[in-house]
């Protein structure tokens, strides 16, 4: 089954045509980091906008990459939520357009669980789809700890941020200190330089097992910054190494708790902040040590594309699950 999968949660768009929920025939992102840089964030009008203007053509070079054309879709998934609504809705609409004009099967998909679905892609040993494993999913928007009982769900929420995700105080962080946006990557690589006990940052949601928590981590670099200014060199790599460190600190212990509460013996870490070095590196060692089997997508399949929607989206379409024409957009969709 060829899946032509269409994600504009935010602010890539992307498209992919993806066979039997794991070849990647073709993948095209058009980014929208340089326009939104120079506001160090994303601007939802502007983001809408321009997935009007790129969706077609992305589309198009997709399936130009996979040598394929719409003959070759047996059907179309596409993002229904959770992100951006104006966003959400110009995929949406041309997702319905195209199932509708070639007569195409369509079926909607949670962002959340295509970043669950993307351990699958081009993966030669991918998690075992009869066994239930744990999902740390970590990404701009979201910080949640998940049990996938199976690809394409049901799904089990143990934990969830109770205010900023993750890779949002990565990025206001970063902003604090004139690193660009995104700052997450440029965090992590002054990070790798500087020394991760040089600032004593708060550790967060110490009584409350399995929830995260990263808003207080910003106001505590704020007063920093505020009382000692803004560093540059080895302090600047310092602040950079303690404020990453504040916050996997956060994420490992949860992430531990919840393999201790469940009993998995696997665990995918899913989302933008996948690819941190310092996130993966600590993820490792506590697996090996605990003889966790850690499955991590490439970088490229971390952060927000579409073959992930499509990959998810085939899990959904084998249990012969359709939407029709009515599928609207949800901002808040929840797993």
């Amino acid at each position: 089954m060829k899946v032509l999968g269409i994600e504009s949660s935010c602010d890539e768009t992307a498209a992919a045509l993806v066979e039997d929920a794991r070849h990647v025939r073709g993948d095209a992102v058009w980014s929208q980091i340089a326009l939104h840089a120079e506001y160090g964030g994303v601007v939802p009008e502007l983001a809408s906008r321009a997935h009007i203007v790129h969706l077609v053509p992305v589309i198009e070079r997709a399936l130009a990459q996979a040598g394929a054309t719409l003959d070759d879709v047996d059907a179309i998934a596409v993002t229904r939520g959770p992100g951006l609504v104006g966003a959400l809705l110009v995929g949406l609409q041309a997702a319905k357009a195209l199932a509708f004009a070639r007569g195409l099967p369509l079926v909607g998909v949670n962002h959340l669980e295509g970043h669950l679905a993307a351990i699958y892609l081009e993966n030669d040993a991918p998690p075992d789809p009869d066994r239930p494993h744990l999902a740390l999913l970590v990404s701009g928007g979201h910080s949640e700890l998940v049990v996938v009982e199976r690809p394409g769900g049901p799904y089990r929420v143990l934990g969830a941020t109770r205010d900023d995700a993750a890779g949002e105080a990565f990025d206001k962080v970063g902003k604090m200190l004139g690193l660009g946006y995104p700052a997450g990557p440029v965090i992590d690589r002054l990070a790798a330089t500087g020394d991760p006990r040089a600032i004593a940052f708060p550790r967060a949601m110490r009584r409350h097992k399995l929830d995260f928590s990263f808003s207080g981590m910003k106001t505590a670099v704020a007063q920093h910054l505020a009382a000692a200014g803004i560093p540059t060199g080895p302090a600047l790599a310092d602040l950079c190494a303690s404020f990453q460190a504040a916050v996997l600190d956060q994420l490992v212990t949860k992430t531990e708790a919840a393999l201790d509460e469940t009993g998995l013996d696997t665990l995918i870490v899913a989302g933008g902040v996948a690819s941190n070095r310092g996130l993966r590196e600590a993820l490792a060692a506590v697996c090996a040590r605990r003889r966790v089997r850690l499955c991590i997508p490439p970088p490229r399949f971390c952060t927000d594309n579409a073959a992930m929607i499509a990959c998810a989206g085939t899990f959904h379409l084998r249990r012969g699950e359709r939407a029709d024409l009515t599928l609207n957009a949800i901002a808040s969709l929840p797993l």
